[in-house]
């Protein structure tokens, strides 16, 4: 029988299992593929809340959990944003997203780089016995990313039924619409919170070089 302490882990990382499977469906340019791969996402984003949740509740929290559950966070980054930037551009005309037509390379660095800081920063941080906790302008920035990846994946979901069956009504359009706004909405607080939740680190450091 599974202990309970370990459910949040083992959610973690079936998490992780799902990244991949997610990454390689987007490519599909089938409704069906990409509609599993949107459900996926779905389950991975929830189950990110819901394990940290009942770690948090039950006091299941482990050194395992502290050291994975980061690292799905940031796979599931990986599996979303480089598809979007892959598809957008070597197949603008296909694969386009809406108003940006492509993701830029420079979002692509300040989304990883941010990542890649910050994990240098905690372990170097934890070296000299300082746990950095995730800070309140981290957490919105991953929930306003996860909004931005739902939308990108649910874009083409979408524009992948519209070719196959030649959507072309008035309701598509304002749709269209609808989507497009809270897509670039999201993508733009996801970039702004980024570069905030970065410098708020920053600022941990200058106090921690002081210590």
């Amino acid at each position: 029988m599974i202990p309970s302490r370990a459910i949040p882990n083992i959610i973690t990382v079936a998490r992780i299992a799902l990244c991949p499977v997610i990454f390689v469906l987007i490519f599909v340019p089938t409704f069906t593929s990409r509609f599993i791969a949107w459900i996926l996402f779905l389950i991975a984003a929830f189950s990110d809340l819901f394990d940290g949740h009942l770690a948090r509740k039950y006091g299941w929290i482990s050194d395992f959990g502290k050291l994975v559950d980061p690292i799905a966070d940031k796979l599931l980054l990986a599996a979303t944003f480089i598809p979007f930037y892959i598809l957008s551009n070597t197949d603008p005309s296909e694969s386009s997203l809406p108003i940006i037509d492509t993701l830029p390379l420079w979002i692509m660095l300040v989304i990883f780089g941010r990542e890649i800081f910050v994990t240098l920063f905690r372990s170097y941080a934890a070296r000299r016995g300082i746990v950095i906790a995730a800070g309140k302008a981290g957490k919105h920035k991953a929930v306003w990313q996860n909004i931005f990846m739902g939308a990108g994946i649910f874009w083409y979901v979408l524009q992948s039924a519209a070719f196959n069956r030649g959507w072309s009504s008035e309701a598509w359009t304002w749709w269209q619409k609808f989507h497009a706004f809270v897509f670039i909405v999201s993508l733009a607080v996801a970039v702004f919170l980024t570069v905030w939740s970065m410098i708020v680190y920053l600022r941990s450091w200058s106090k921690l070089r002081l210590t």
